[in-house]
């Protein structure tokens, strides 16, 4: 009896933790193209919005800072902490019109890396890409390099 109930009990923590697996191969949700002319969308929480609730380090800053510059690309990027699942974000700008894209490290390294790679003239695509591959967690937190 003992060894039924260990075998069942592996069998469905293998189910659970493939069932999370599979879950995140599926990539978070994003925009595939800009947003149409005309388009409202919620605005990104300003500086000043972010000292009022004390998130003043220098990666929140800068973080935010490349969420507004680069609005249109961020808004075309996934974001893999997969805050669509648990907050309903439709893309990785969802993330930065609230003060969730401050509370989380992925989310302010996709921003960051969004926004450089766009000043190099990457395509949307191209960063998608490389958001997809993981590129942005080579991102340093700790010293950001200023937006402008």
């Amino acid at each position: 009896m003992k060894y039924l109930l260990c075998v069942a009990a592996f069998v469905l923590a293998v189910a659970m933790t493939h069932a999370q697996l599979a879950d995140q191969a599926q990539p978070p949700a994003f925009h595939a193209a800009a947003p149409a002319k005309g388009t409202t969308l919620p605005p990104i929480l300003t500086l000043a919005q972010l000292a009022d609730a004390g998130l003043t380090k220098p990666a929140q800053k800068e973080s935010y800072k490349a969420a507004a510059k680069a609005s249109a690309a961020v808004y075309q990027m996934p974001c893999y902490c997969y805050c669509d699942r648990g907050h309903g974000h439709t893309s990785l700008r969802s993330c930065f019109e609230s003060a969730h894209g401050a509370n989380c490290s992925t989310c302010m390294q996709e921003a960051l890396y969004t926004y450089q790679q766009s000043k190099k003239g990457w395509s949307t695509k191209m960063i998608r890409d490389g958001i997809m591959r993981g590129d942005f967690k080579l991102l340093d937190l700790q010293h950001p390099a200023p937006v402008m």
